[in-house]
């Protein structure tokens, strides 16, 4: 695996890969994406390949601009409000798709919608633009397990895999988008890097929407975000030969904000789910109770995803 710096000449030599039909890792706001072109079969299967994912489970289109958006699906009024509000930004809108998209059908996994997403990080839009078209892109790590915020992280899970990645340092955000479907009704599909309040305050109350057999967006299959080791939550015990991870003040092994900030937890909690289970090696992981508003909604969702059965 080429690691490729976040300059001109490593977004042009990640172009000719991608051109190629190969995979590159690149950072987002949120978590590093697994990037390959969109509108081609065969790079779309190598990202399924790689990740071991199921080909039920639609991926996300990346875009560099709302022209290229348009073009891959039907914005209604309510979908370019949103899109006004919140791109480039941690938000991901699955929209009905255009018959004339020309994406390849492993990215919607045959579905009439498509989810999109105009990311903010600079990175990721140069590369994009670079490339002159859509990239399908879930989370660059092995399907189920700890999503990477780092290029190490990458390395880690898909080295021999994939062909390079693009180190842009942590991501800010360091959880997934928010994924919105725009239905009948607006429904909220996964919780993520823009909160829930934020989105009601411009749509009204949100539905929760979703199927973990049939999913029609990522982020929904039962057990997913997993560490090796059994997770414990809300945990305010501390119990013999756990590995604790806490929240604001306490005893911990390791703490996702010592002053319980929601955004600091954010940030951390992919690279110190994958700290704890290191340092557990085997042994159970035990995570103290997050507040279930703003990102914290995000957080938990992940770490019930994460402490499901397997």
């Amino acid at each position: 695996m080429q690691i490729l710096a976040p300059d001109a000449d490593g977004i042009q030599r990640a172009v000719a890969l991608l051109r190629g039909g190969l995979l590159v890792a690149f950072p987002t706001e949120t978590v590093y994406g697994l990037g390959g072109d969109a509108m081609s079969d065969l790079a779309v299967a190598r990202i399924y390949a790689a990740k071991g994912r199921p080909r039920f489970n639609p991926l996300i289109a990346h875009v560099s601009d709302m022209a290229m958006a348009r073009r891959l699906a039907v914005f209604d009024d309510k979908a370019e409000a949103l899109a006004a509000r919140f791109w480039p930004g941690p938000l991901t809108l699955v929209l009905p798709l255009r018959m004339d998209a020309g994406l390849s059908p492993y990215v919607t996994a045959e579905l009439p919608t498509v989810a999109i997403r105009l990311p903010a990080h600079p990175v990721a839009r140069a590369l994009i633009a670079a490339f002159g078209g859509p990239l399908a892109a879930p989370s660059a790590n092995p399907s189920g397990r700890v999503s990477p915020t780092r290029a190490d992280h990458v390395v880690d899970g898909l080295q021999g895999r994939i062909a390079a990645v693009i180190d842009g340092g942590a991501c800010e955000v360091g959880v997934e988008s928010t994924i919105l479907g725009l239905f009948a009704r607006t429904e909220l599909l996964r919780p993520g890097g823009v909160t829930v309040e934020a989105i009601e305050a411009l749509t009204g109350p949100l539905a929760i929407g979703g199927d973990t057999a049939r999913p029609n967006a990522p982020g929904q299959l039962a057990s997913h975000y997993a560490p090796n080791a059994p997770v414990r939550l809300k945990a305010v015990d501390t119990r013999a030969g756990e590995v604790r991870i806490g929240f604001g003040d306490g005893p911990c092994d390791l703490n996702l904000s010592p002053k319980a900030d929601l955004i600091e937890a954010a940030a951390n909690l992919f690279h110190l789910l994958r700290a704890a289970d290191a340092l557990s090696q085997g042994r159970p992981i035990a995570i103290a109770p997050i507040p279930d508003t703003g990102l914290g909604r995000a957080i938990n969702d992940r770490l019930r995803r994460a402490a499901a059965p397997r």
